[in-house]
C-alpha cells in the first residue's frame, strides 16, 4: 500500500499559468524544508483533478522540477523530494552573462576531426610569441573585422579571453596606484579586477546611453593619481543597462579623453554586427583606445580566445604586460578558432546566436513588460531599472525562490552615492537557462516586481 503524499496542494499566488504556480509553490516548500527528502509527492492524476488543472500541465511541472534536482521519479512507484545533495544550488541562474549555446556534440565532433587533418607539430612543441602567433592574429583580426573593427594584427595581441585581456589593459594602463574611472553601474567584472589590483575607482554619472561627456570632464579635471588613469565603457548594449552610445556620445567621449589626455578601455564584447552609427572608440581614436574583444560571447563560453587591439605606441609595454600574466594561449583554442573563421562555422554560430538572444529577449519583454528597460541592441541580459532598496530586496526574494540574479552590490561602482542611485536596478541574465526554466524564473520575477510596486511584502518561505 503505498503512502499518502503529505503535501496539501496548492498554487502560488501570482498571475502565471497553473503550471507555473504549481512548480514555484513545490519549489518554495521544498527548499524551505516544508516537504523533507523522501517525502512522497501526489500521483498526478489525483494532484490534477484536486486543483482543478490539466494532468498535462502536473506532467509538465514535474518535469521541470525533476530537471532542477528538486525531485526524482520512481518507475512504478511514485515522485519523491530529492536528496539534499542534488539540490543544493540554485534552481535558475540568471547570474551568469553566458550567451545562448550554438554547439552542438556534432558539430564540435566534426571540429575536432577537421582541426586533427591540419595540426603543426611546431606550434603545439614550442611556446609562441608573447603576442601568440601571426597566423592566429591575422584570424582573431578577420573576426573583429566581421564585427566592424578594423584591426592591424601587428597591434592585435592574443590573451586567455576577455577578462584575462582586462587585466593586461589595466595593468598595461594604470599599473600600480593608478585610477579607473567607470560608469556609476558597470561590469562586476571589472570592480572585481581593479580593487584587486588596488587601484582606485571613481564612479561617473551616467543615463540611458552611458557614461555622461560632461560628467566625465567634471571628474578628470583636476585629477590626480600616483599611477596612470584610464576611463573603461562597455559602449554597446552595457553591461549592466543594456544601453547602447549613439555615435554623437562616442564622438562626446572621445573628445574629452583628448582633451583631458586620458585613455580608454574599449570592451566590446557584446557587439553582434556592424552598425554604422555605433562605430567602435577605437576606430574614433585608434591613438588612446586599447579594444577588447573574444570569441567566448559571441561564440562559446568555453573558447577562452580574446584579443587587445593597442595603439602602436603602447604595443610593447602591452606585451610585458602579457608576458608577465600569462606565457602563451592554448594551441587547441587558436587552432579551433582558426578552423571556425576559415570554413564559415564561426560565420554559423554567431548568426544562430544572435537569433536566439532575440528570442530570448523577446520572451522576457513579453513577459516584464515595462519593468524592463528597453534596448537598442540584443544581448544576453536586460536591465530592471529600480531603486536601491527595491534591487535588494527584489534579489533576496528572488533567491529564496531558488533563482540567482545578478547582486545589485557587484554592479555599483560607488554604492550610496548619487550617481549610482540615479541608475540603481538588477540585471537578468538569459543565455545560460533552460528556455523553460528561463520562462518560470522570468514569471518569478514579474511577479516580484509587481509586489514590489504594489508595496507589498516579498513571499518568506517559513
Amino acid at each position: 500500500m503505498r503512502l499518502r503524499s503529505p503535501w496539501q496542494p496548492r498554487l502560488a499566488e501570482g498571475a502565471g499559468p497553473p503550471g507555473e504556480r504549481l512548480a514555484a509553490a513545490l519549489s518554495q516548500d521544498i527548499l524551505s524544508g516544508a516537504l523533507e527528502v523522501g517525502a512522497r509527492l501526489p500521483a498526478q492524476r489525483d494532484l490534477a483533478w484536486r486543483l482543478g488543472i490539466g494532468l498535462g500541465t502536473v506532467t509538465k511541472a514535474y518535469a521541470v522540477l525533476e530537471r532542477r534536482g528538486l525531485l526524482r521519479s520512481v518507475r512504478g512507484s511514485g515522485s519523491f523530494v530529492a536528496a539534499t545533495e542534488a539540490r543544493k544550488g540554485p534552481l535558475v541562474d540568471l547570474s551568469r552573462n553566458a550567451p545562448p549555446s550554438g554547439v552542438s556534440e556534432r558539430l564540435l565532433a566534426r571540429t575536432l576531426a577537421a582541426v586533427s587533418r591540419r595540426l603543426d607539430a611546431d606550434v603545439f612543441n614550442a611556446y609562441p610569441p608573447v603576442a601568440g602567433h601571426a597566423r592566429y592574429r591575422n584570424e582573431m583580426a578577420r573576426w573583429f573585422r566581421r564585427l566592424g573593427m578594423e584591426a592591424d594584427p601587428q597591434c592585435l595581441l592574443l590573451a586567455g579571453g576577455a577578462q584575462h585581456a582586462l587585466a593586461v589593459a589595466l595593468s598595461t594602463l594604470c599599473g600600480p596606484g593608478g585610477t579607473l574611472l567607470v560608469e556609476a553601474q558597470t561590469y562586476p567584472g571589472v570592480l572585481a579586477l581593479a580593487r584587486h589590483m588596488g587601484l582606485r575607482v571613481l564612479a561617473v554619472a551616467m543615463d540611458a546611453e552611458g557614461m555622461l561627456p560632461d560628467a566625465l570632464d567634471e571628474v578628470l579635471d583636476g585629477l590626480r593619481s600616483e599611477g596612470g588613469i584610464a576611463v573603461y565603457l562597455t559602449p554597446t548594449m552595457q553591461n549592466p543597462t543594456t544601453g547602447s552610445m549613439g555615435r554623437g556620445r562616442r564622438e562626446a567621449i572621445v573628445a574629452v579623453c583628448r582633451a583631458r589626455d586620458a585613455m580608454l578601455v574599449e570592451d566590446d564584447v557584446y557587439t553582434l554586427a556592424p552598425e554604422a552609427e555605433f562605430p567602435p572608440l577605437a576606430g574614433l581614436a585608434p591613438e588612446r583606445v586599447v579594444y577588447i574583444n573574444s570569441l567566448s560571447k559571441t561564440l562559446n563560453p568555453s573558447l577562452r580566445v580574446g584579443g587587445l587591439v593597442v595603439p602602436p605606441a603602447l604595443v610593447a609595454r602591452t606585451e610585458a604586460a602579457l608576458h608577465a600574466s600569462g606565457l602563451m594561449i592554448s594551441p587547441l583554442g587558436c587552432v579551433v578558432m582558426e578552423q571556425w573563421v576559415l570554413d564559415g562555422t564561426a560565420e554559423a554560430i554567431g548568426t544562430a546566436i544572435r537569433e536566439e538572444a532575440a528570442r530570448r529577449r523577446a520572451l522576457a519583454g513579453a513577459i516584464l513588460g515595462p519593468a524592463m528597460r528597453d534596448a537598442r541592441h540584443v544581448g544576453y541580459h536586460v536591465w530592471l531599472p529600480l531603486l536601491a532598496g527595491q534591487a535588494a530586496v527584489l534579489e533576496a526574494a528572488a533567491r529564496a525562490l531558488g533563482i540567482l540574479v545578478t547582486p545589485p552590490a557587484s554592479t555599483a561602482a560607488a554604492p550610496g552615492t548619487p550617481a549610482n542611485e540615479a541608475s540603481c536596478g538588477v540585471r537578468l541574465c538569459l543565455g545560460a537557462p533552460a528556455m523553460d526554466e528561463l520562462e518560470t524564473a522570468l514569471r518569478a520575477i514579474a511577479g516580484l516586481v509587481e509586489n514590489l510596486e504594489a508595496g507589498a511584502p516579498p513571499p518568506v518561505l517559513a
